[in-house]
Order: C-alpha cells, then structure tokens, then sequence
C-alpha cells in the first residue's frame, strides 16, 4: 500500500471555477469593506454610509475579478505558481485602476485615492492568495486518506473471504466462471490497494462497481439483482476513485445479506446540464444494524467530495419504509478543463 505523504501540491492555485471559491472571496471581501467602514465611523449611521461607499467601489471591482479569473483559470494553473501570483496581482491592480477611472469619468470626479484604493486592492489580493495557500495545506488529504485506508482494511477481509469461497465453489463445476471471478478480484484489489488521490474517470468507477457486483452475485446469486440507469451517463466526468463501491457494499452487506428474499440494488447516474447526478437505491430494514457502516462510509465520501469539490458536492442520505437512498452530485469536470 503506498505511505501517506503530505500534499504535494500545497502550494497550487484555488480553481477560481469553484463556487465554494467565489463565494469565500466575495465573502471575504464584503467583510474587509465592513471593517474600513467601522473604522471610519463613530456611530451605526456613519458606519452605513461609509459600507455604501466603499462597497460601491469594492463590489464592481470583486466582481469583475471572479469572472476574469474564472475565465482565466485554466491559463493560470498551467504558471508556476509565482508567476500566477504575480500575473494575478497585476490583472487585479489594472481592474482597480480601470474601475476607479469609469467611475471618476461617471462622477466627474478626480481620482485622488487611486493611489491608496491601488494599494488596498494589492494587498487584498495577496492576502486572499495567502488564505487559499493556507487552507490548501489545513485540507492536505492526510487524515482523509488514513481514514478511507482505514475503512479499506476493514472492508478488504470481509469481501475476500467470501468472494474466494464463492470463487471455490466453482473451479470445479464451471472453472472458466471462476478464472473470470479471479480476474476481477485481481482487478478490483488493484485498485483498492492503489494511491486514489487523483481523480479518475466516472466509466472507471462503474466498471470497478460492475466487477465487483458481479462477485458479490457469485456468491449471492438470485438474491442479488441489479438495476442499472447508466444511459445517460457522462463516462468522461472526473470523480474520486472509490466513492460508489464502497457504498454498494453496504447496500449489499446492510440491504441483501439480511433477507433471504430477493432484493434489488438499483444505480442510476446521469448528468443535468453541468451537474453529475448518482443515486443509489437497496432495501432497507429497520432491526438491521445498517446505520453504523453507513454513517462511516458516508462521512469518508462527504470529505473526499469537499476536498475535491468544495461546496459544489454533495451527498445525502434518505431513509424510508423500506429502502435508503443515497444521492451524490458532483461538478461535471472533464480531463481537459
């Protein structure tokens, strides 16, 4: 198993694409404003007045800049990341200096604090690039990987000995079956035991869930159908390896291993404009042991997706009479981008 090292790229560029990036610097900004506005002023109405003038100035100046940046952003990721910083000051200065001069020009006015907004616009910028360093190194997937490791080897056990008395009971009776069902465990622990920090295509992840669906089935056999919606399915959307096969292992161990009736594991993935929707659907029973698993599972893939896609992600969990849902959206981001 590879060790676990701290994030090599600490140092990257925020995706200036990411609205969990946009709204932290509007955020932050905004609250900038609402400081200088307070140290201006003595009283609630001073203060209001002087928020509304210098919002007037900042907000058009933030905004033109999210969407320049934005823009830009797959330019600046491919710079050293000193030379993005500097690029990036130097855009950020010539949209104050431009803002400042249209609403002089609008005003009629002189633009005798040029010299000062430009510098406040410098530093702003510098130290909004510092806050995404920053956060970058707290986020470093350290914990998160030791955690997912952790889950591995709790799981790697239970499914090996069953899918290898599932593989036993067939090299006699039908020995091409089994030499198949050995290629995909083959396959599928390769994948387990590789470094999963980058992100892989969506078809990968459905083909790992197909192998292993398919050992489970060996074993299983008629109680566990499958229902597969992948029609419309962006195969080339990028995501975290191991987000579906860990939880289509608790829909398997928590939702069909219980009942000796038949139960269907249903996926569905399909893509929404700019959005990747996945949805998993088993049985569910209320006496079953089926919370704790799920809630572990649930909380790794919650800080894989944030760490990846910050708040353009989700996961949530529905529980009913007699089936859980779990419904994963993730930004629909190709190799290319």
């Amino acid at each position: 198993m590879p060790s676990i090292d701290q994030n090599s790229a600490a140092t990257l560029l925020p995706n200036f694409r990411n609205l969990g990036v946009m709204l932290r610097m509007l955020v932050i900004v905004t609250a900038l404003t609402a400081v200088a506005a307070m140290l201006k002023s003595s009283n609630w109405s001073g203060f209001m007045q002087q928020w509304v003038a210098i919002a007037a100035v900042v907000q058009p100046i933030v905004i033109l800049s999210v969407l320049l940046l934005g823009a830009a952003n797959s330019g600046l990721h491919k710079l050293e990341y000193r030379s993005a910083v500097v690029l990036i000051v130097a855009v950020e200065l010539a949209v104050t200096l431009l803002v400042l001069r249209f609403g002089a020009l609008i005003l009629e006015t002189e633009m005798a604090d040029a010299g000062r907004d430009a510098f406040f616009a410098v530093a702003t910028t510098l130290a909004l690039l510092g806050y995404f360093n920053l956060r970058n190194r707290a986020l470093s997937p350290v914990l998160t990987e030791a955690r997912l490791q952790a889950l591995q080897a709790r799981i790697r056990p239970h499914f090996l000995f069953n899918s290898i008395n599932a593989v036993l009971s067939l090299i006699r009776a039908e020995p091409r079956r089994a030499e198949a069902a050995l290629e995909d465990m083959a396959d599928l622990f390769r994948v387990l035991m590789a470094d999963n920090r980058d992100l892989a295509p969506l078809a990968n992840e459905v083909e790992l869930c197909r192998q292993y669906l398919a050992l489970e089935q060996l074993r299983l056999g008629s109680r566990l159908q499958i229902d597969w919606h992948v029609d419309n399915m962006p195969g080339d959307a990028l995501m975290p390896p191991l987000v579906l096969q860990p939880l289509l292992e608790n829909a398997v161990y928590h939702g069909i291993e219980p009942s000796i009736e038949p139960g269907v594991v249903s996926v569905s993935i399909y893509h929404v404009r700019d959005q990747v929707h996945m949805v998993l659907r088993n049985p569910y029973r209320k006496d079953g042991s089926h919370h704790a698993g799920n809630k572990m599972a649930l909380g790794n893939i919650r800080e894989r997706l944030a760490l990846h896609f910050d708040a353009e992600a989700s996961l949530q969990a529905r529980v009913g009479d007699k089936e859980y849902e779990v419904h994963i959206t993730i930004p629909y981001v190709k190799a290319d981008e």
